[in-house]
Protein backbone atom coordinates (compact mmCIF):
# COMPACT_ATOMS: atom_id res chain seq x y z
CA UNK A 1 0.00 0.00 0.00
CA UNK A 2 1.28 3.49 -0.85
CA UNK A 3 0.78 5.43 2.34
CA UNK A 4 2.27 8.69 1.01
CA UNK A 5 4.38 11.01 3.15
CA UNK A 6 6.10 9.89 6.31
CA UNK A 7 4.62 10.46 9.75
CA UNK A 8 7.22 13.13 10.54
CA UNK A 9 6.55 14.99 7.27
CA UNK A 10 2.83 14.84 7.92
CA UNK A 11 3.17 16.24 11.43
CA UNK A 12 5.43 19.03 10.21
CA UNK A 13 2.89 19.95 7.55
CA UNK A 14 -0.01 19.82 9.99
CA UNK A 15 1.83 21.56 12.81
CA UNK A 16 -0.03 24.85 12.43
CA UNK A 17 -3.24 23.18 13.49
CA UNK A 18 -1.79 22.04 16.80
CA UNK A 19 -0.08 25.24 17.88
CA UNK A 20 3.67 25.52 18.27
CA UNK A 21 3.84 25.23 22.06
CA UNK A 22 1.56 22.23 22.35
CA UNK A 23 3.19 20.39 19.44
CA UNK A 24 6.63 21.06 20.88
CA UNK A 25 5.60 19.41 24.15
CA UNK A 26 3.85 16.49 22.44
CA UNK A 27 6.89 15.65 20.35
CA UNK A 28 9.65 16.76 22.69
CA UNK A 29 11.20 15.31 25.81
CA UNK A 30 11.79 18.46 27.84
CA UNK A 31 9.57 20.97 29.56
CA UNK A 32 6.72 22.61 27.65
CA UNK A 33 6.84 25.57 30.01
CA UNK A 34 10.45 26.38 30.76
CA UNK A 35 9.41 29.62 32.47
CA UNK A 36 7.94 27.59 35.34
CA UNK A 37 11.39 26.36 36.37
CA UNK A 38 12.51 29.29 38.48
CA UNK A 39 14.94 27.50 40.79
CA UNK A 40 17.12 24.42 41.00
CA UNK A 41 14.96 21.40 41.89
CA UNK A 42 15.68 19.38 45.01
CA UNK A 43 13.73 16.36 43.71
CA UNK A 44 14.03 14.69 40.31
CA UNK A 45 11.29 12.13 40.77
CA UNK A 46 8.27 11.38 42.97
CA UNK A 47 6.71 8.25 44.43
CA UNK A 48 3.29 8.76 46.01
CA UNK A 49 1.72 6.22 48.37
CA UNK A 50 -2.04 6.78 48.43
CA UNK A 51 -4.04 5.07 51.20
CA UNK A 52 -7.51 4.86 49.67
CA UNK A 53 -10.52 5.17 51.97
CA UNK A 54 -9.58 7.71 54.64
CA UNK A 55 -6.90 6.79 57.21
CA UNK A 56 -7.85 7.35 60.85
CA UNK A 57 -5.46 10.05 62.04
CA UNK A 58 -6.09 9.56 65.79
CA UNK A 59 -5.26 5.86 65.47
CA UNK A 60 -2.00 6.28 63.52
CA UNK A 61 -0.01 9.52 63.94
CA UNK A 62 -2.21 12.08 65.73
CA UNK A 63 -2.07 11.15 69.41
CA UNK A 64 -5.01 12.58 71.38
CA UNK A 65 -5.06 11.65 75.11
CA UNK A 66 -8.24 13.72 75.52
CA UNK A 67 -10.18 11.00 73.69
CA UNK A 68 -9.27 8.50 76.40
CA UNK A 69 -10.49 10.89 79.08
CA UNK A 70 -13.84 11.38 77.28
CA UNK A 71 -14.32 7.81 76.05
CA UNK A 72 -18.00 6.87 75.90
CA UNK A 73 -19.25 10.41 76.57
CA UNK A 74 -21.25 12.43 74.07
CA UNK A 75 -18.93 14.43 71.84
CA UNK A 76 -19.45 18.15 72.45
CA UNK A 77 -16.86 20.77 71.41
CA UNK A 78 -18.48 23.13 73.92
CA UNK A 79 -18.79 26.19 71.69
CA UNK A 80 -22.07 25.52 69.93
CA UNK A 81 -20.59 24.14 66.72
CA UNK A 82 -22.79 21.65 64.91
CA UNK A 83 -21.58 18.05 65.13
CA UNK A 84 -22.52 15.99 62.10
CA UNK A 85 -21.57 12.68 60.51
CA UNK A 86 -21.70 11.59 56.90
CA UNK A 87 -23.50 8.29 57.20
CA UNK A 88 -24.76 7.46 60.66
CA UNK A 89 -23.11 7.91 64.07
CA UNK A 90 -25.95 7.73 66.62
CA UNK A 91 -25.18 9.33 69.95
CA UNK A 92 -21.83 10.78 68.85
CA UNK A 93 -20.07 8.86 71.62
CA UNK A 94 -16.35 9.64 71.92
CA UNK A 95 -14.20 6.66 70.94
CA UNK A 96 -10.69 6.52 72.31
CA UNK A 97 -7.99 4.89 70.23
CA UNK A 98 -7.68 1.21 71.09
CA UNK A 99 -4.00 1.36 70.16
CA UNK A 100 -1.10 2.41 72.35
CA UNK A 101 1.05 5.38 71.29
CA UNK A 102 4.75 5.95 71.97
CA UNK A 103 7.26 8.63 71.05
CA UNK A 104 9.89 7.61 68.52
CA UNK A 105 13.11 8.96 67.07
CA UNK A 106 15.08 12.03 68.03
CA UNK A 107 12.12 14.15 66.93
CA UNK A 108 9.82 12.46 69.45
CA UNK A 109 7.01 11.81 66.98
CA UNK A 110 4.01 9.99 68.46
CA UNK A 111 3.19 6.83 66.48
CA UNK A 112 0.57 4.16 67.12
CA UNK A 113 1.49 0.55 67.73
CA UNK A 114 -0.19 -0.39 64.42
CA UNK A 115 2.80 1.17 62.58
CA UNK A 116 5.85 -0.29 64.36
CA UNK A 117 8.08 -0.22 61.27
CA UNK A 118 7.24 3.30 60.15
CA UNK A 119 7.96 4.43 63.71
CA UNK A 120 11.64 3.57 63.12
CA UNK A 121 12.05 6.13 60.30
CA UNK A 122 10.19 9.14 61.69
CA UNK A 123 13.41 11.16 61.73
CA UNK A 124 13.35 10.93 57.92
CA UNK A 125 9.73 12.08 57.65
CA UNK A 126 8.15 15.54 57.61
CA UNK A 127 4.54 15.60 58.80
CA UNK A 128 1.66 17.83 57.81
CA UNK A 129 -0.50 17.21 60.88
CA UNK A 130 -3.53 19.31 59.95
CA UNK A 131 -4.48 18.58 56.37
CA UNK A 132 -8.16 19.18 55.67
CA UNK A 133 -10.57 18.62 52.80
CA UNK A 134 -13.66 20.59 51.72
CA UNK A 135 -15.51 17.29 51.37
CA UNK A 136 -16.01 14.06 53.29
CA UNK A 137 -17.20 12.04 50.27
CA UNK A 138 -14.67 9.51 48.94
CA UNK A 139 -14.86 10.30 45.24
CA UNK A 140 -14.74 14.06 45.71
CA UNK A 141 -11.99 13.76 48.32
CA UNK A 142 -9.88 11.60 46.02
CA UNK A 143 -10.29 14.09 43.19
CA UNK A 144 -9.28 16.89 45.57
CA UNK A 145 -6.09 15.11 46.56
CA UNK A 146 -5.15 13.99 43.05
CA UNK A 147 -6.31 16.93 40.90
CA UNK A 148 -6.85 19.88 43.26
CA UNK A 149 -10.58 20.01 42.44
CA UNK A 150 -13.59 18.07 43.72
CA UNK A 151 -15.14 17.83 40.24
CA UNK A 152 -14.06 15.44 37.47
CA UNK A 153 -12.35 16.56 34.27
CA UNK A 154 -9.24 18.22 35.72
CA UNK A 155 -5.69 16.92 35.16
CA UNK A 156 -4.16 14.98 38.04
CA UNK A 157 -0.87 15.93 39.65
CA UNK A 158 1.07 13.24 37.79
CA UNK A 159 -0.20 14.60 34.47
CA UNK A 160 0.77 18.18 35.42
CA UNK A 161 4.26 17.01 36.39
CA UNK A 162 4.61 15.08 33.14
CA UNK A 163 3.41 18.11 31.16
CA UNK A 164 5.77 20.49 32.93
CA UNK A 165 8.94 18.40 33.03
CA UNK A 166 8.70 15.78 30.27
CA UNK A 167 10.46 12.46 30.11
CA UNK A 168 13.70 11.36 31.72
CA UNK A 169 13.77 8.04 29.85
CA UNK A 170 12.35 7.36 26.39
CA UNK A 171 11.78 3.67 27.09
CA UNK A 172 9.23 3.99 29.91
CA UNK A 173 6.27 6.34 30.57
CA UNK A 174 6.87 9.36 32.76
CA UNK A 175 3.77 8.68 34.92
CA UNK A 176 2.95 5.13 36.09
CA UNK A 177 0.14 3.99 38.40
CA UNK A 178 0.25 0.73 40.39
CA UNK A 179 -3.29 0.16 41.73
CA UNK A 180 -4.30 -2.29 44.42
CA UNK A 181 -4.85 -5.73 42.77
CA UNK A 182 -8.21 -5.89 44.56
CA UNK A 183 -9.45 -3.12 42.26
CA UNK A 184 -9.20 0.53 41.26
CA UNK A 185 -9.82 3.26 43.86
CA UNK A 186 -12.85 5.55 43.99
CA UNK A 187 -13.22 7.45 40.66
CA UNK A 188 -11.50 4.54 38.93
CA UNK A 189 -9.28 5.91 36.12
CA UNK A 190 -10.44 9.46 36.85
CA UNK A 191 -7.69 9.79 39.48
CA UNK A 192 -5.02 9.32 36.80
CA UNK A 193 -6.53 11.49 34.04
CA UNK A 194 -4.78 14.09 31.90
CA UNK A 195 -8.01 16.14 31.81
CA UNK A 196 -7.62 18.98 29.34
CA UNK A 197 -3.85 18.47 29.03
CA UNK A 198 -2.60 16.49 26.00
CA UNK A 199 -3.78 12.91 26.40
CA UNK A 200 -0.28 11.44 26.46
CA UNK A 201 0.22 12.77 30.01
CA UNK A 202 -2.38 10.49 31.62
CA UNK A 203 -1.13 7.79 33.95
CA UNK A 204 -0.10 4.42 32.56
CA UNK A 205 -1.85 1.83 34.74
CA UNK A 206 0.09 -1.38 35.38
CA UNK A 207 -1.38 -4.37 37.21
CA UNK A 208 1.72 -5.70 38.94
CA UNK A 209 -0.04 -8.84 40.18
CA UNK A 210 -0.96 -10.01 36.69
CA UNK A 211 1.23 -12.50 34.83
CA UNK A 212 1.18 -9.91 32.02
CA UNK A 213 1.28 -6.63 33.98
CA UNK A 214 1.28 -4.47 30.82
CA UNK A 215 -1.74 -5.51 28.79
CA UNK A 216 -1.30 -6.21 25.08
CA UNK A 217 2.42 -5.43 25.14
CA UNK A 218 3.18 -8.79 23.54
CA UNK A 219 1.00 -10.91 21.25
CA UNK A 220 -0.80 -13.82 22.95
CA UNK A 221 0.86 -17.20 22.52
CA UNK A 222 -1.98 -18.45 20.35
CA UNK A 223 -1.61 -15.60 17.82
CA UNK A 224 0.68 -17.51 15.45
CA UNK A 225 -0.32 -15.27 12.53
CA UNK A 226 1.54 -12.30 14.02
CA UNK A 227 5.06 -12.08 12.64
CA UNK A 228 7.54 -9.46 11.41
CA UNK A 229 5.92 -9.17 7.97
CA UNK A 230 2.39 -8.83 9.35
CA UNK A 231 3.53 -6.15 11.80
CA UNK A 232 5.09 -4.10 8.99
CA UNK A 233 1.87 -4.36 6.97
CA UNK A 234 -0.22 -3.44 10.00
CA UNK A 235 1.90 -0.37 10.69
CA UNK A 236 1.47 0.82 7.11
CA UNK A 237 -2.30 0.51 7.30
CA UNK A 238 -2.38 2.13 10.74
CA UNK A 239 -0.23 5.01 9.49
CA UNK A 240 -2.61 5.64 6.61
CA UNK A 241 -5.64 5.62 8.93
CA UNK A 242 -3.88 7.91 11.42
CA UNK A 243 -3.14 10.50 8.76
CA UNK A 244 -6.70 10.38 7.50
CA UNK A 245 -8.06 10.83 11.03
CA UNK A 246 -5.66 13.70 11.79
CA UNK A 247 -6.79 15.55 8.66
CA UNK A 248 -10.37 15.29 9.84
CA UNK A 249 -9.66 16.21 13.49
CA UNK A 250 -6.91 18.88 13.58
CA UNK A 251 -5.90 19.89 17.08
CA UNK A 252 -7.13 16.68 18.76
CA UNK A 253 -4.28 15.46 20.97
CA UNK A 254 -5.73 11.98 21.40
CA UNK A 255 -4.42 10.71 18.05
CA UNK A 256 -0.90 11.86 18.78
CA UNK A 257 -1.20 10.29 22.23
CA UNK A 258 -2.12 6.97 20.60
CA UNK A 259 0.82 7.24 18.20
CA UNK A 260 3.12 8.05 21.10
CA UNK A 261 1.75 5.15 23.14
CA UNK A 262 2.33 2.69 20.29
CA UNK A 263 5.88 3.92 19.82
CA UNK A 264 6.40 3.71 23.58
CA UNK A 265 4.97 0.18 23.57
CA UNK A 266 7.56 -0.86 21.00
CA UNK A 267 10.35 0.45 23.23
CA UNK A 268 8.74 -1.09 26.33
CA UNK A 269 8.89 -4.52 24.71
CA UNK A 270 12.62 -4.30 25.36
CA UNK A 271 12.62 -2.49 28.73
CA UNK A 272 9.65 -4.07 30.58
CA UNK A 273 10.95 -7.66 30.85
CA UNK A 274 14.04 -6.36 32.65
CA UNK A 275 11.94 -4.04 34.84
CA UNK A 276 9.75 -6.87 36.14
CA UNK A 277 12.55 -9.40 36.54
CA UNK A 278 12.97 -9.55 40.33
CA UNK A 279 15.70 -12.19 40.23
CA UNK A 280 18.33 -9.52 40.65
CA UNK A 281 16.90 -8.35 43.98
CA UNK A 282 18.91 -9.70 46.89
CA UNK A 283 17.43 -11.71 49.72
CA UNK A 284 18.27 -8.83 52.05
CA UNK A 285 16.15 -6.44 49.96
CA UNK A 286 13.27 -8.91 49.77
CA UNK A 287 13.36 -9.28 53.55
CA UNK A 288 13.57 -5.52 54.06
CA UNK A 289 10.31 -4.97 52.17
CA UNK A 290 8.54 -8.13 53.34
CA UNK A 291 8.46 -9.57 49.83
CA UNK A 292 8.25 -13.18 51.02
CA UNK A 293 5.61 -12.68 53.73
CA UNK A 294 2.00 -13.43 52.86
CA UNK A 295 0.57 -10.28 54.43
CA UNK A 296 3.00 -7.84 52.85
CA UNK A 297 4.17 -9.48 49.61
CA UNK A 298 1.79 -7.63 47.28
CA UNK A 299 2.49 -4.10 48.50
CA UNK A 300 6.16 -5.00 48.91
CA UNK A 301 6.36 -6.06 45.26
CA UNK A 302 4.79 -2.81 44.12
CA UNK A 303 7.13 -0.75 46.30
CA UNK A 304 10.16 -2.56 44.88
CA UNK A 305 8.81 -2.10 41.36
CA UNK A 306 8.27 1.58 42.12
CA UNK A 307 11.90 1.94 43.16
CA UNK A 308 13.03 0.05 40.04
CA UNK A 309 10.92 2.35 37.89
CA UNK A 310 12.47 5.42 39.47
CA UNK A 311 15.94 3.96 38.90
CA UNK A 312 15.10 3.53 35.20
CA UNK A 313 13.90 7.07 34.70
CA UNK A 314 10.17 7.12 35.46
CA UNK A 315 9.35 10.60 36.73
CA UNK A 316 6.23 9.92 38.84
CA UNK A 317 5.03 6.63 40.36
CA UNK A 318 1.76 6.34 42.27
CA UNK A 319 1.09 3.26 44.41
CA UNK A 320 -2.41 2.69 45.82
CA UNK A 321 -3.44 0.71 48.89
CA UNK A 322 -7.10 -0.27 49.02
CA UNK A 323 -9.75 -0.54 46.33
CA UNK A 324 -12.98 1.41 46.17
CA UNK A 325 -15.89 0.00 48.16
CA UNK A 326 -16.96 -0.60 51.75
CA UNK A 327 -14.34 -3.17 52.75
CA UNK A 328 -10.68 -4.14 52.41
CA UNK A 329 -9.51 -0.55 52.37
CA UNK A 330 -8.95 2.26 54.88
CA UNK A 331 -12.66 3.11 55.14
CA UNK A 332 -13.06 1.72 58.67
CA UNK A 333 -16.76 2.20 59.44
CA UNK A 334 -17.44 -1.04 61.27
CA UNK A 335 -14.59 -1.87 63.65
CA UNK A 336 -11.43 0.20 63.93
CA UNK A 337 -9.91 -2.47 66.21
CA UNK A 338 -9.74 -5.04 63.42
CA UNK A 339 -10.07 -3.12 60.15
CA UNK A 340 -7.19 -0.69 60.67
CA UNK A 341 -4.53 -3.30 61.65
CA UNK A 342 -5.60 -5.34 58.61
CA UNK A 343 -4.57 -2.46 56.34
CA UNK A 344 -1.52 -1.18 58.25
CA UNK A 345 -0.15 -4.72 58.40
CA UNK A 346 -0.02 -4.81 54.59
CA UNK A 347 1.86 -1.54 54.06
CA UNK A 348 3.87 -0.69 57.19
CA UNK A 349 6.91 -2.86 56.50
CA UNK A 350 7.04 -2.31 52.70
CA UNK A 351 6.82 1.49 53.02
CA UNK A 352 9.53 1.51 55.68
CA UNK A 353 11.62 -0.77 53.49
CA UNK A 354 11.20 1.66 50.60
CA UNK A 355 12.45 4.61 52.69
CA UNK A 356 15.45 2.64 53.98
CA UNK A 357 16.26 1.21 50.55
CA UNK A 358 16.13 4.58 48.80
CA UNK A 359 18.34 6.04 51.53
CA UNK A 360 20.87 3.20 51.29
CA UNK A 361 21.11 3.64 47.51
CA UNK A 362 21.60 7.41 47.76
CA UNK A 363 18.29 7.97 45.97
CA UNK A 364 16.32 9.53 48.82
CA UNK A 365 18.21 12.81 48.39
CA UNK A 366 16.51 13.53 45.07
CA UNK A 367 13.42 11.31 45.34
CA UNK A 368 10.31 12.77 46.99
CA UNK A 369 8.16 10.21 48.82
CA UNK A 370 4.59 11.17 49.72
CA UNK A 371 2.16 9.29 51.99
CA UNK A 372 -1.41 10.54 52.01
CA UNK A 373 -5.13 9.73 51.99
CA UNK A 374 -8.31 11.60 50.96
CA UNK A 375 -9.53 12.57 54.47
CA UNK A 376 -9.55 11.35 58.08
CA UNK A 377 -12.01 9.84 60.56
CA UNK A 378 -14.24 11.14 63.35
CA UNK A 379 -13.30 11.17 67.07
CA UNK A 380 -16.63 9.55 67.96
CA UNK A 381 -17.87 6.07 67.22
CA UNK A 382 -19.99 4.84 64.37
CA UNK A 383 -21.95 1.91 65.72
CA UNK A 384 -19.93 0.28 68.45
CA UNK A 385 -16.34 0.63 67.26
CA UNK A 386 -16.11 2.18 63.78
CA UNK A 387 -15.34 5.73 62.68
CA UNK A 388 -17.11 7.87 60.07
CA UNK A 389 -15.60 10.16 57.42
CA UNK A 390 -14.02 13.43 58.51
CA UNK A 391 -12.76 16.10 56.12
CA UNK A 392 -11.84 18.32 59.07
CA UNK A 393 -8.33 16.97 59.58
CA UNK A 394 -5.96 14.19 58.50
CA UNK A 395 -2.24 13.49 58.21
CA UNK A 396 0.17 13.53 55.26
CA UNK A 397 3.92 13.02 55.37
CA UNK A 398 6.88 13.58 53.03
CA UNK A 399 10.37 12.13 52.90
CA UNK A 400 13.51 12.85 50.86
CA UNK A 401 13.78 15.23 47.90
CA UNK A 402 14.52 18.46 49.78
CA UNK A 403 12.38 17.74 52.85
CA UNK A 404 13.68 18.27 56.39
CA UNK A 405 13.23 14.96 58.19
CA UNK A 406 11.91 14.88 61.75
CA UNK A 407 9.83 18.03 61.32
CA UNK A 408 6.14 18.75 61.84
CA UNK A 409 3.85 21.50 60.64
CA UNK A 410 0.40 22.26 61.99
CA UNK A 411 -1.89 20.55 64.46
CA UNK A 412 -5.48 19.49 64.90
CA UNK A 413 -7.67 20.35 67.89
CA UNK A 414 -7.60 18.29 71.09
CA UNK A 415 -9.98 15.68 69.61
CA UNK A 416 -8.47 15.41 66.11
CA UNK A 417 -11.83 16.68 64.84
CA UNK A 418 -10.82 19.88 63.04
CA UNK A 419 -7.58 21.32 61.71
CA UNK A 420 -6.21 24.31 63.59
CA UNK A 421 -3.83 25.40 60.82
CA UNK A 422 -5.86 24.67 57.70
CA UNK A 423 -3.35 22.91 55.44
CA UNK A 424 -4.94 21.97 52.10
CA UNK A 425 -4.27 19.77 49.10
CA UNK A 426 -3.30 22.95 47.23
CA UNK A 427 -0.55 23.53 49.80
CA UNK A 428 0.59 19.93 49.38
CA UNK A 429 0.67 20.28 45.59
CA UNK A 430 2.54 23.60 45.76
CA UNK A 431 5.21 21.98 47.97
CA UNK A 432 5.62 19.07 45.57
CA UNK A 433 5.94 21.31 42.51
CA UNK A 434 8.35 23.61 44.35
CA UNK A 435 10.64 20.70 45.24
CA UNK A 436 10.59 19.70 41.55
CA UNK A 437 11.72 23.21 40.62
CA UNK A 438 8.32 24.32 39.31
CA UNK A 439 6.55 27.56 40.25
CA UNK A 440 2.99 26.41 40.92
CA UNK A 441 1.61 29.86 40.09
CA UNK A 442 3.24 29.89 36.64
CA UNK A 443 2.35 26.34 35.62
CA UNK A 444 -0.88 27.25 33.80
CA UNK A 445 -2.87 26.11 30.78
CA UNK A 446 -5.56 28.19 29.11
CA UNK A 447 -8.77 26.18 29.08
CA UNK A 448 -12.24 27.49 28.29
CA UNK A 449 -11.07 31.06 28.76
CA UNK A 450 -9.45 30.46 32.16
CA UNK A 451 -5.77 30.03 33.06
CA UNK A 452 -6.03 26.75 34.93
CA UNK A 453 -3.42 25.36 37.30
CA UNK A 454 -3.04 22.42 39.68
CA UNK A 455 -3.38 24.70 42.71
CA UNK A 456 -6.31 26.71 41.29
CA UNK A 457 -5.95 30.18 42.91
CA UNK A 458 -4.61 28.75 46.17
CA UNK A 459 -1.53 27.02 47.55
CA UNK A 460 1.20 28.04 50.00
CA UNK A 461 4.66 26.52 50.15
CA UNK A 462 5.16 25.44 53.76
CA UNK A 463 8.86 26.12 54.21
CA UNK A 464 8.93 24.84 57.80
CA UNK A 465 9.34 21.28 56.48
CA UNK A 466 11.87 22.08 53.73
CA UNK A 467 15.60 21.50 54.12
Amino acid sequence: MDCGISRRQFLQAAGGGFGGLALGQILGTGSALGSTLNHVPKAKRVIQLFMNGGVSQMDTFDHKPELAALDGQKFDPGDGRLVESVTNSPGFKVLKSPFAFRRHGECGRWVSEVLPHMATVVDDLAFLMSMNSPTNVHGLGSYMQTTGFTLPGFPCMGAWISYALGRINQNLPEFIVLPDPKGLPYNNLGNFTSGFLPARHQGTVINASNSRPVRYLFPPDEAKHINAASEVASREVLGFLNRKHANQMPGDSRLEARIQSLEMAARMQLSVPDLFDMKGESQAVRKLYGMDEDNTKDFAKRCILGRRMLERGVRFVQIWSGAGGPSKNWDNHANIHTELPYMTGQVDKPITGLIKDLKARGMLEDTLVIWTTEFGRMPFSQGQAGRDHNGGTFVTWFAGGGVKGGTTYGQSDEWAWKSETGTTSHDMHSIILHLLGVDHEKLTVRHNGIDRRLTDVHGHIIRDILA
